[in-house]
């Protein structure tokens, strides 16, 4: 069905390889149906692809409760729009029986051709899956009216080299401009507004450097454990599920240069530079109690559930600031967060404040920028205390800001890849992490809904370190 409305996006058909998985029903269905709901997406078509022999309203049916504000006219014209196909990732007849399937589908609808290819499965299948569209002729490189575009699900790969393999294979068969490598952290609200927050006002721009922050810290914690994951997460942990892709991009749009636009190449020009210049000062890892009794977890593992890093830049801007990195499962509270650390002012009083300045930028839950300034306490001769001024949620994004993940959706049907990660960055990140394998950590046990491991203290002996979360 397709509606009259001047912000509809390009029509088009998405194909969700590994349909039956978590993320589909988590994120990718709701995300399509708020996207149709908001009539943002007015003519469109969803073919669903997994091993699994199932139908299409066994397919759509697990999603309804990860949708807010259901509406059954919207819901059924996600369900009139979407078709199911079993295929192994591996069968190469499969793809021309797919292929077949979504030129039915696109005449039956009478859609252009647009396609977004969405690999929601793990990196092993990225390989297969990418040559096959390529070979099968489903994607192309060929630029007629109708578009192809191919979404890559993090983890990209599983280290420097494989993912330098995955990339090199994208590069061989498909334009840059083709591949979306996603990490969803960038499409939060507020991770989107950490460049413009610091390149459109002029009260940050010029603090923003070694002269003015004293230090950073990045906190992305968790207060549950792996959720019946074992198997992924046992294979990857905290390092690479979490480090390799969110904290690291959250540290290079912090630190990077002024970009010569805020388009999306510029942009990933910016952060790049930023990734090359990332250096290892000491690293603490950590395994919370009884992770290794989870389902699908070795007896004897040694993945980490907890990492804490000290980072230095190796940029002009950047010297002497060292960048703390938190991150881990089963930890006392729920947050992320980015806490900006200014050096104390000049202290002119008897009794001086007890710390400085600080911008924090929320990101989950209640999202919003939050500047702590010291001021006198009310009625009280000289006596300073820590305010906070806040633009929060209700202020900044309102009600019904979009989530991640329709906000990813959007920009790859509008071609916008400022918040998705180019390949160099990709390998770039992966060498961060590298870096910290080649160090053979050894692995301290924390106890669960606690603040990490005891030893957490031992990050940076030179420096004492308040954690704000």
């Amino acid at each position: 069905m397709k509606v009259k409305n001047q912000q509809c996006f390009d029509e088009c058909t998405f194909i969700i390889l590994g349909a039956t998985g978590d993320l589909a029903k988590r994120k990718l269905i709701p995300a399509i149906y708020k996207l149709a709901a908001d009539k943002k997406l007015c003519k469109f078509a969803i073919v669903g692809v997994s091993l699994l022999k199932t139908t299409v309203q066994e397919m759509l049916e697990p999603a309804k409760k990860f949708i807010g504000s259901f509406d059954a006219h919207v819901w059924s014209t996600i369900t009139a729009s979407s078709y199911y196909h079993e295929m192994d990732f591996h069968d190469a007849q499969g793809y021309a029986s797919l292929n077949k399937l979504i030129n039915n589908v696109e005449k039956k609808h009478k859609l252009v051709g647009n396609r977004i290819f969405y690999l929601a499965t793990m990196p092993e299948h990225f390989e297969v899956i990418t040559k096959n569209l390529a070979k099968q002729d489903i994607v192309t490189k060929h630029s007629n009216q109708a578009w192809s575009k191919v979404v890559y699900e993090k983890p990209f790969g599983y280290d420097l080299r494989s993912a330098k393999k995955i990339n090199a294979i994208i590069a061989k068969v498909f334009h840059e401009d083709q591949a979306y490598r996603i990490d969803h952290y960038l499409g939060k609200e507020l991770v989107g507004n950490i460049a413009l927050m610091r390149f459109t006002n002029r009260v940050f721009e010029p603090l923003w450097n070694n002269k003015n922050i004293d230090s950073v810290q990045i906190i992305l914690s968790e207060d549950i454990g792996i959720e019946g994951r074992g198997a992924f997460y046992d294979s990857y942990g905290a390092l690479k599920d979490v480090v390799q892709n969110h904290m690291l991009q959250i540290v290079s749009l912090v630190a990077m240069e002024s970009p010569k636009t805020l388009d999306a190449e510029h942009i990933r020009d910016a952060k790049a530079q930023v990734l090359k210049k990332i250096k290892i000062e000491s690293v603490i890892l950590g395994q919370y109690e009884g992770y290794r009794d989870e389902k699908n977890v070795k007896k004897d593992s040694k993945t980490e559930t907890f990492a804490a890093l000290k980072l230095s830049i190796d940029r002009k801007r950047w010297k002497g600031v060292p960048f703390y990195l938190k991150t881990g499962k089963y930890l006392k509270k729920k947050e992320a967060s980015i806490h900006i650390k200014f050096k104390m002012a000049k202290c002119l009083l008897d009794v001086c404040p007890a710390d400085s300045n600080y911008l924090t930028i929320k990101i989950d839950p209640d999202p919003g920028f939050f500047l702590e300034l010291n001021m006198k306490v009310p009625g009280m001769t000289n006596q300073i205390a820590p305010v906070k001024m806040e633009l929060g949620h209700s202020g900044l994004l309102g009600p019904n800001t979009p989530e991640a993940y329709e906000v990813l959706l959007a920009d790859v049907i509008n071609g916008d890849q400022s918040t998705f990660v180019r390949s160099d960055e990709i390998e770039l990140s992966w060498k961060v992490i590298q870096q910290i394998a080649k160090l053979r950590h050894k692995i301290y046990f924390y106890k669960k809904n606690s603040a990490g491991p005891k030893e957490l203290d031992q990050l940076d002996n030179k420096k004492e370190i308040r954690w704000r979360a």
